[in-house]
């Protein structure tokens, strides 16, 4: 599947190695388990895909300072390690990181279905509302395996309002080109 997701045209790129190991292992590592961690999925990527990977998001949204060396030496284009709400060039004590980040700006579904009234069926909403005034880019983090899964139907109607909202739906390289 994901071979011919790739191979269809959509754009793909890593999310990490081991996703429990590095969300709850990260912030406290030191540089070469950073570096074994990213190489592994940098590797395994390659081999999937026989293509470099064009960026990474980190899972969690959890880096340390290894980690956005890594994705220079890696050749990342992007990253979207973290959230905010415009891309940026990181800074990590003086020290400029060349691979821009590109800031989640939205929650995710699965963050928000099960808080106060939020389910599955109404949940679109509220996300809409966050993007009804058009005033900046977004970027949306969403999971395979959710919205492309039990969650489909919902994730059609966020894209389905989001193009009435005027937005255009892009890769991650077209937003940064842009």
């Amino acid at each position: 599947i994901m071979r011919a997701t790739h191979e269809a045209g959509f754009e793909t790129a890593i999310h990490c190695w081991d996703h429990v190991k590095w969300q709850d292992g990260v912030e406290m590592a030191n540089a070469p388990w950073t570096e074994i961690e990213m190489r592994r999925a940098h590797q395994r990527y390659v081999q999937i895909f026989g293509t470099e990977a064009p960026g990474q998001g980190a899972a969690g949204w959890q880096i340390n300072a290894h980690a956005l060396r890594m994705t220079q030496r890696l050749g990342y284009r992007w990253a979207s390690d973290c959230r905010g709400s415009h891309p940026f060039v990181p800074v990590w004590n003086g020290e400029i990181v060349s691979c821009p980040q590109l800031p989640t700006t939205l929650p995710t579904l699965d963050e928000l279905i099960g808080t106060g009234d939020l389910t599955a069926d109404n949940v679109h909403l509220h996300l809409l509302r966050l993007t009804a005034e058009a005033t900046q880019d977004h970027v949306f983090t969403l999971h395979a395996e959710l919205e492309g899964g039990n969650w489909m139907p919902v994730f059609e109607q966020l894209l389905d309002v989001w193009k009435e909202q005027g937005y255009e739906l892009v890769s991650m390289r077209q937003y940064l080109e842009s």
